[in-house]
């Protein structure tokens, strides 16, 4: 070992007798005892501060230089699809791109992998931004896909799946127009007859007069409906990722909203079958609104001689089943799986004669996912439309302490 490593100390102890030094002088001129402490402790504590050490960094915490393997070992396990590019090849792609794009994408010249005229571009001329491409894994697929250069050579490409953005403020749009279409209808019917009857009042006798203010009336009504329907639509949506905590029997509920549907003059034609008590968990007046949905386009739409039957049955994976059959004209196939669409009509003149708003079908959907069930619709031309909605049965636990609530 070095002489002078030897001979230099590990502390600066010279520095710390000049501190004590001139402690004992101070107290030799009378300086207060506890203010020298205080003074020769700050000395010395000063000394050691200034001599010591910086915590050594851990080998296995140094900075290592940025390569490429480094870069795939940070990206690999990303949920978002990662590809690092070296020039114009994919040199590495983290495990969620290879299960979107293959594997044989690690490679592949980025001409071939994106073809697609602004992602070319974009890549092509290895500069940093972002372009929108469709089609890259499904037809309709849309992806932001944004390049950021690490050095010369390497940069980092990065996939955004845009589709589900896309399609919701399509939906948006759509039900907007549809939304304005089916208002407008009745508006301008309104408008129409109002403006009829106060243009020339002499002119229109007293028999054209009240068939207009029924039509106004009758339009006012189409209007309210739709209205009302659009809000519920809105709050079950707002809804629909909210598990309900209350519990309750379904057979009195399902009764009492067929019931409310049918009126005293169609509640003959409603057959009632329940297995008894079928506890769910679930909100009781969406669950209302779903029976008085489906019993309401049952008896618009079935045949009014025959009756519509709405059984509840408990099924042996403890679930309930509940079916609201009628005996009409039945659904053409190509149809059912539109039926749950907003203002989805098979026969728009039909509806709108009977008062429909295109919006039954949807709200009831939306409820039973709410409620964690599933809706199926069975029909077969000239037999009739059958609607069958499975909810999962209460636990034993929450029917047991759902009374006394």
């Amino acid at each position: 070992m070095d002489s002078r490593q030897q001979r230099s100390p590990d502390k600066p102890v010279a520095g710390i007798l000049i501190a004590f030094a001139a402690g004992a002088a101070m107290l030799a001129f009378g300086v207060d005892p506890f203010l020298t402490a205080a003074v020769v402790l700050v000395w010395a504590g000063s000394l050691f501060l200034a001599t010591a050490k910086p915590p050594e960094v851990p080998a296995g915490n140094r900075s290592k230089p940025l390569t490429r393997d480094n870069i795939g070992e940070l990206i690999e396990n990303s949920f978002t699809p990662l590809l690092v590019t070296d020039r114009n090849k994919v040199a590495i792609a983290n495990r969620t791109a290879r299960k979107i794009l293959g594997k044989h994408i690690v490679g592949q010249d980025l001409r071939v992998a994106f073809r697609h005229p602004e992602a070319i571009k974009l890549l092509s001329e290895e500069r940093n931004g972002t372009a929108m491409i469709r089609g890259l894994v499904r037809r309709r697929d849309l992806w932001r896909i944004s390049r950021q250069a690490v050095s010369d050579e390497l940069g980092v490409i990065e996939l955004i799946n845009q589709t589900a953005e896309s399609d919701i403020s399509r939906a948006h749009t759509d039900f907007v127009a549809n939304a304005s279409h089916e208002l407008r209808t009745p508006l301008a019917s309104i408008i129409g007859y109002a403006e009829t009857l106060s243009d020339d009042p002499g002119s229109v006798d007293e028999a054209t007069r009240n068939r207009f203010l029924d039509r106004i009336k009758q339009e006012a009504a189409r209007m309210q409906h739709l209205v009302s329907d659009l809000m519920s639509l809105s709050r079950v949506e707002a809804e629909k990722h909210d598990l309900p905590a209350d519990t309750f029997d379904l057979s009195p509920t399902v009764a009492r909203a067929a019931r409310d549907s049918a009126g005293e003059e169609r509640f003959g034609r409603v057959e009632l079958l329940s297995d008894g008590d079928l506890r769910i968990r679930g909100e009781e007046r969406q669950i209302e609104q779903l029976v008085r949905n489906l019993v309401d386009n049952a008896l618009k739409y079935g045949d009014p001689t025959e009756k519509v039957t709405v059984s509840l049955e408990r099924t042996p994976n403890d679930q309930v089943r509940l079916t609201v059959q009628d005996r009409g004209e039945g659904i053409a196939p190509e149809h059912l799986p539109h039926l749950t669409r907003r203002f989805y009509r098979t026969d728009p003149g039909r509806s709108r004669a009977s008062g429909g708003t295109g919006l039954g079908l949807a709200i009831v959907k939306h409820i039973v996912e709410r409620h964690r069930g599933r809706m199926e619709i069975d029909s077969k031309l000239g037999e009739g439309t059958s609607v069958i909605v499975r909810f999962p049965l209460a636990a034993s636990g929450d029917r047991a302490a759902a009374p006394g609530k």
